[in-house]
């Protein structure tokens, strides 16, 4: 049995267990995974996942034949595939193929638990895990007038993750299944029942105190802090495969607007820091849209898709753009509105607005 050595998901599996630490030259692979590297100007921006691939290069080219032939060495197109299929479902308004793939993302879950430095990944596609289970609940809930035989289950894999197929998809749903489908994925109730079955993170009774003091000081509700259980399961190193980072999962871009620094330090791991900046954001969106709703879809979305669907759609609220939103969005909004009222007894729909 090979053992995987990791500190993310695009890493390598040993042949046998490394003794008395890791060797000099995969201390440099391991630091080049740390984290997205800041060019210098006029110098070409990598991905994590190119910086991995360049680094194994290296590795493969310098690495003593000896030492070399210990490992198996995974490059990140092992991973790709499987994420860019969670995030193209995320992003569809295809309830069948979030159904259809909710056994591959439950499975990435359970293997990035076991791959050390999986964890930040594993607390952000935990938390997306939520849309495909509701998908699929939905999809039972409202089944179609004649079945579609069901997928056949992932292979089971522990060592590798199980990238999903893409069989041709099937004759879309008549539009009265469809409806009541996405009435059920939208439905508060829906997403309280799920909440209220979920015990908050262990790391609650330590994070949320300090957080919920960092708004407070920016003048916005409180109550708002469970937007980061949404996010990142708690988890101040959360980090999504598309370099979103920390508590309140910010993109670099979104992150230096607010004043959050990624280089040389990755300042979106402090909870204090990333906390000051969601707040202010939230109460940007705020000001904008004058709906907590409105702003959270934006928060998910970006305040550029949601103004623009406002103005198409000629209406000031969230259900009036609500089917134009990608499923995600449409899920997020009604899953923390529950988990706020789960967690607080409060309507987070109905929370003040922000203070000056």
């Amino acid at each position: 049995m090979k053992r995987k050595i990791h500190d993310g998901p695009f890493r390598f599996a040993a042949r046998r267990p490394l003794t008395r630490g890791p060797r000099p030259g995969l201390c440099l692979l391991l630091t080049l995974l740390s984290g997205p590297v800041a060019p210098r100007a006029g110098e070409e921006r990598f991905s994590i996942g190119e910086l991995y691939d360049r680094g194994v290069d290296v590795l493969e080219q310098h690495l003593p034949e000896s030492v070399r032939d210990q490992y198996q060495f995974i490059r990140s197109s092992d991973w790709m595939p499987f994420w860019e299929s969670i995030q193209n479902a995320l992003a569809s308004q295809d309830l069948e193929e979030m159904d259809r793939l909710l056994p591959y993302v439950a499975q990435g879950v359970d293997l990035l638990r076991t791959l050390p430095g999986g964890e930040p990944y594993a607390d952000w596609l935990q938390q997306r895990l939520d849309y495909f289970q509701v998908a699929d609940e939905a999809v039972k809930t409202v089944p179609r007038p004649v079945p579609v035989p069901p997928p056949p289950p992932p292979p089971v894999q522990r060592q590798r993750v199980v990238v999903p197929p893409r069989p041709p998809p099937p004759p879309p749903p008549p539009p009265p299944v469809s409806k009541r489908r996405q009435e059920v994925v939208s439905d508060r109730g829906t997403w309280e029942r799920k909440m209220a079955r979920r015990p908050a993170p262990r790391n609650a009774d330590a994070v949320i105190p300090g957080l919920k003091k960092v708004f407070r000081e920016e003048g916005v509700p409180e109550q708002l802090v469970w937007l980061a259980e949404v996010e990142s399961s708690l988890n101040p190193k959360a980090r999504s495969p598309v370099g979103a980072v920390g508590l309140f999962q910010f993109m670099p871009a979104t992150a230096q607007r607010f004043g959050v620094s990624t280089s040389p330090v990755d300042q979106r791991t402090d909870p204090g820091r990333s906390a000051r900046a969601a707040a202010q954001y939230l109460r940007v969106l705020h000001k904008q849209f004058d709906s907590w709703p409105l702003a959270l879809a934006a928060y998910n979305a970006g305040e550029g898709r949601v103004g623009r669907l406002l103005k198409q759609s000629g209406g000031n609220t969230f259900e009036a753009i609500e089917g134009s939103l990608p499923m995600e969005t449409r899920m997020y909004v009604p899953k923390i509105l529950a988990l706020i009222s789960v967690r607080e007894g409060v309507d987070g729909a109905t929370l003040p607005a922000p203070k000056a």
